[in-house]
Formats: C-alpha cells, sequence, structure tokens
C-alpha cells in the first residue's frame, strides 16, 4: 500500500536538511571590441568554453489537490554547477511525467504524488557522487520507486558512467560473476528469513537466480548505477551497485545493492581511472 500525500511530504521535509557573453558580431557586452593585429588570437581560439547554465537547486515543495510534489537537494555541490544541471535535468523530467499523468487523472482518483531526495554519498578531489532515491504515485495500487546515481569527475567536469570506467566489455563478466553470487545469496538468506517454507525455497532460488542472472548480464548497461565507497588514503574503497526491484525481477521489493571491492575492480578499470581506486595491501 502507498503513503499517503501528508506522509510523503513529512518525509521529504525530513530529508531536506559572467561575464557578459558575446553578441551576434562577436563583440562582447562592455562594447569593447576585440583588438586587431598581428597578435590577436583567432575568435575561435580566444573563445574559452561556455559554463553550464547555472541550476538553481532549490528545495520544492508543492501541494495541490490533484497532487503533491517534495524533492530536496544537497547543499555541498553549489562548486560543481556542470552537477547540477544534471541533478535539476533528472527532477525536471521526473516532474514533466507527473504532470503529463496528472493532465489525464481521473476526478475521483487520489492525489498523486512525486518524493525525490538527492543525497552526497561521496566525495573525494576527483569525485564527487549523489544519490537519488523517492518514487512517484501516478495511479494503481502502489506507488513506483526511483533511482538514479550520479557520479562527477571534478577535472574532467563530466559524468562518469559505467562504460566509460570498464569499456573492455569482457571485464563485466568478471564484475557480474562477483555480483550475482553476492546476490543469489542475499536473496536465499531473505527468503529463509521470511519464513518460506523449507520445501518451497529451492525452486524459488533456482527461479531467482535465472531471473537475477538476465537483470545483471555482462556489460555497462546492467551496472549503469554505482557509487564510490570512501576506502583508505581519500580513494575508492569499493563500488556499490545499485540495481531497482524491477531489474533483477525476483519478487522482493526494495532496491538491492552489492558492493565490489577495489582490490577486485582495480585491474578492471580504464588504465586512466585506476588510481581513483585504493591499491592492494603491501
Amino acid at each position: 500500500m502507498r503513503c499517503g500525500a501528508a506522509a510523503v511530504m513529512a518525509c521529504v521535509l525530513l530529508a531536506a536538511c559572467e561575464r557578459g557573453a558575446p553578441d551576434a558580431n562577436n563583440t562582447p557586452r562592455d562594447g569593447v571590441a576585440p583588438r586587431a593585429g598581428a597578435d590577436a588570437q583567432p575568435a575561435a581560439e580566444a573563445a574559452a568554453p561556455a559554463a553550464p547554465p547555472a541550476a538553481a537547486l532549490e528545495d520544492v515543495v508543492e501541494t495541490a489537490p490533484t497532487h503533491v510534489v517534495g524533492i530536496s537537494y544537497p547543499k555541498t555541490i553549489s562548486g560543481e554547477p556542470g552537477l547540477a544541471v544534471e541533478l535539476k535535468r533528472y527532477a525536471d523530467r521526473q516532474r514533466e511525467e507527473l504532470a503529463k499523468a496528472v493532465a489525464g487523472r481521473g476526478a475521483d482518483a487520489p492525489p498523486y504524488d512525486l518524493t525525490l531526495s538527492f543525497s552526497q554519498v561521496y566525495e573525494s578531489p576527483q569525485l564527487i557522487a549523489v544519490a537519488a532515491d523517492g518514487s512517484t504515485y501516478t495511479g494503481g495500487d502502489a506507488s513506483r520507486p526511483l533511482a538514479a546515481r550520479f557520479v562527477w569527475l571534478r577535472d574532467e567536469d563530466r559524468l562518469l558512467t559505467a562504460a566509460d570506467l570498464v569499456p573492455d566489455e569482457s571485464n563485466w563478466t568478471r564484475i557480474a560473476e562477483d555480483v550475482r553470487s553476492q546476490l543469489r545469496t542475499a536473496y536465499a538468506q531473505r527468503i529463509e528469513a521470511d519464513g518460506m517454507p523449507a520445501a518451497e525455497r529451492s525452486a524459488a532460488t533456482r527461479e531467482a537466480a535465472k531471473r537475477i542472472e538476465r537483470g545483471t548480464a555482462a556489460g555497462a548497461t546492467h551496472f549503469a548505477m554505482f557509487e564510490p565507497v570512501a576506502g583508505p588514503g581519500g580513494r575508492i574503497g569499493a563500488l556499490r551497485f545499485v540495481f531497482p526491484a524491477a531489474q533483477l525481477d525476483t519478487g522482493l521489493h526494495g532496491t538491492h545493492t552489492v558492493e565490489v571491492p577495489a582490490d577486485a575492480l582495480r585491474p578492471l578499470v580504464a588504465p586512466q581511472y585506476r588510481d581513483l581506486f585504493a591499491a592492494p595491501a603491501g
């Protein structure tokens, strides 16, 4: 059963805690034209890369008879405008989807809602990582969970993707084997703790193993959501891979996570990113 609108908003509130550009004639807005002469650089060389437009990350609390929206952002990423743009783009996309659903909502339907909380989960001189978790309700019996991860390369001013990190597809096979083993063990422990009869456990575990294998097929696509875990010396001690329940389809609710240690990952990642990971002891 889904939470009521009041509970949704309470959760959100708890979680929250240029110089002028040239005009078309390449004349700056201060009215001073570029100096001509042999020592003047061509316009294409002299132009600095354009910074991403500033994104105002302001928490959102919106209530109406038809819908409820609660969005909270971290207060610690003001120095990363590119990352702020990515977070706001994701939130705006979820709001747009909610707005479309509200437009077709029946008059007797309960209020639709969107709850989204962004939190910083890792920071180093090279990286900053933000997790987005929440849910949205647009009809039916239950809310739909939301999850996203953003790992930002500070020096390169861009997102680090799973494909960037491990470009060799064959290396994903080794990562997938480790992840599947942990997921199968977690599933077996969970159904035992839930009291599933022993006679049913074997068949359920076999079926879950098949679904886990499909949901973690080797390749960057199935491991797109990850976040660094702090390790010694300010480096990454592990990567935490994040799998929404729908991706694994084992019948267990909630988002599932698996940590793969740095010593297993370091030989598999692209050479330029290996120094981000803690080296093996000794």
